[in-house]
């Protein structure tokens, strides 16, 4: 799983803490596309020029970790799988719709926006 905003190890949300139980993080990767400043929490797009940085983790209890984090995510987002440069495909969670007053994250990183 790439992660790319609040499910990041810096943060100490019950999500991200669920996903640090139940996978291993492997380190920093990158995917190619853009974030957006959605006010709490980034919104990625794969279809949008850039490159974005994040974490990718190993799962280890994959169907269960999956669901709860489909439901964090919630029906603005859709899983799907990208290709990280570092170490290959990986699911990530894509916004459906960018809304028209979010900025784009142009460092492509959600933590040193």
């Amino acid at each position: 799983m790439f992660v790319y905003g609040t499910l990041r190890s810096e943060f100490e949300n019950p999500y991200a803490r669920r996903l640090r139980s139940a996978a291993l993080l492997l380190g920093t990767a990158t995917v190619s596309g853009a974030i957006f400043d959605l006010g709490r929490y980034p919104g990625y797009r794969s279809d949008l020029p850039g490159q974005v940085t994040g974490e990718l983790y190993e799962m280890r209890e994959r169907d269960g970790l999956l669901a709860v984090l489909d439901d964090y995510e919630g029906p603005e987002y859709r899983r799907i799988l990208i290709h990280t440069a570092e170490f290959g495909p990986a699911w990530i969670y894509e916004l459906v719709v960018v809304p028209s007053n979010a900025p784009q994250i142009l460092s492509g990183d959600y933590l040193t926006q």
